[in-house]
């Protein structure tokens, strides 16, 4: 860049610095005319500077601010790979796709094999394994951490069992060393789906980093936000190379956007029945996807991290405001409840009414809508009770009892860093007056 367009360039980020505080500065909190949102992106002129820096250099797809972002992202989680994709849901399914590699040799996953899950969660953990052409064995799970246990899944086994697949629910991190104790016995993969759980520790160390390989979500809902945007994360090579080609179209060669000849052998290799020397760049060594985010995403990424530490914080914050309010209305609500040995980031602050309670969850929910105060369900209760999942190949191993507990009775509030308590007590005295109406 010449000395003229770099005076430009810084010119640029002083007026986009102005713009951002003459359209976002927020208004205060008016009770009962500001919504309270269970989530939403949070940022400051910081991440629209990143952009806009990205956008001037119009490299419009991966380039720089992605290999920044992925460094810190393995930096952060504990990871040696880390590697950035378009969204949490690509995330999921170049997971488990990447186990399906030859790379992986006998111990590769296949069409045909049993990956354990639950039913209570969302669409995108289970629809990898059926877009694969394995099959789904749905168990249940406590009211309470809206996790499964070990147990459960010891029991679920089969001869067929390749592979358990769990989201950390709501950022509550299932039974790490129980359930990895359990995978490394049997000699099945572990996935975890950290999608809602990006901060979230167990026994003092990330979410992320004890499985095979694991996936984030950057919606603007999520811990950190690209707008669309995700991740997978391991610790194997051989995993992180089928990872990365089959992100990349299945290609084989290892080169970034824009890279030619990093092996130095670029003409100089036979590949299958490809002529000798045919071009590195057009070998294919899985059939792919193209899953690459953009560097604009990346650079709104690069200062998200940066946040990250304060936001986890701020999230458990939120939590314990929650967790204190609603102690009063014990004999209404099942409360949450991390899992022993964790430190979880909180997506939400999940409760369910319980049968005795003189209200349903619907009454409430509308009530607080009606309030401007959002609520959601647990995503998608039952999947099997889904209509897109009526007609899959799958397998239930236990009673989905809790399952449809959750369905019918389980809805949270948020806890993202845009909550302040000055909302949060809001809401808490608006569910107050319709308990009281309620008698």
């Amino acid at each position: 860049m010449n000395e003229a367009a770099s005076r430009i360039r810084h010119r640029i980020f002083e007026l986009v610095r102005e713009f951002y505080h003459e359209q976002f500065d927020k208004p205060a909190f008016v009770p009962g005319k500001t919504p309270v949102r269970y989530a939403g992106r949070v940022f400051d002129d910081r991440e629209i500077v990143s952009l806009v820096d990205s956008a001037l250099d119009f490299w419009l797809t991966a380039g720089r601010f992605t290999e920044e972002f992925e460094a810190s992202l393995g930096a952060f989680i504990g990871t040696r790979f880390a590697m950035a994709v378009n969204s949490g849901s690509s995330a999921n399914l170049l997971a488990l796709s990447a186990l399906m590699s030859p790379l992986l040799g006998p111990r590769r996953l296949k069409a045909g094999d049993e990956i354990i899950t639950v039913a209570a969660g969302f669409p995108t953990t289970v629809n990898p394994i059926v877009q694969t052409g394995m099959i789904p064995v749905f168990i249940d799970v406590e009211i309470g951490t809206y996790n499964t246990t070990v147990d459960r899944i010891r029991r679920a086994l089969s001869d067929k069992t390749r592979g358990i697949f769990l989201a950390h629910t709501l950022g509550n991190p299932i039974d790490l060393n129980a359930i990895g104790q359990l995978a490394r016995e049997k000699d099945v993969f572990l996935i975890e789906d950290c999608c809602d759980a990006l901060g979230s520790t167990y026994g003092g160390k990330n979410v992320g980093t004890f499985g095979h390989i694991a996936s984030f979500s950057f919606y603007p809902a999520h811990h950190i936000t690209l707008g669309e945007g995700g991740a997978v994360a391991t610790n194997d090579p051989a995993i992180a190379t089928a990872a990365k080609s089959l992100r990349d179209w299945g290609r084989d060669c290892a080169c970034n956007s824009g890279e030619n000849n990093r092996c130095n052998q670029r003409f100089g290799r036979q590949y299958g029945t490809l002529p000798f020397g045919y071009d590195h760049k057009y070998v294919y060594s899985h059939i792919g996807y193209n899953f690459k985010v953009t560097d604009m995403q990346s650079a709104i990424g690069v200062e998200q991290l940066k946040k990250l530490p304060e936001f986890c914080r701020r999230r458990r914050e939120n939590f314990k405001i929650w967790e204190k309010g609603f102690q009063r209305w014990s004999d209404s609500f099942v409360l949450p409840e991390a899992t022993p040995c964790s430190d979880p980031a909180w997506f939400a602050f999940p409760v369910t009414v319980r049968n005795t309670a003189l209200f349903t969850r619907t009454e409430l929910t509308e009530y607080l809508d009606r309030h401007l105060i959002e609520t959601r369900n647990l995503f998608a209760g039952n999947l099997l009770r889904q209509p897109a999942y009526a007609g899959i190949g799958h397998r239930v191993a236990e009673d989905l009892a809790n399952t449809d507990i959750i369905m019918e009775r389980t809805f949270f509030l948020g806890t993202y860093p845009g909550l302040s308590g000055e909302m949060i007590d809001y809401a808490l005295g608006v569910i107050d007056a319709f308990i009281k109406e309620r008698g």
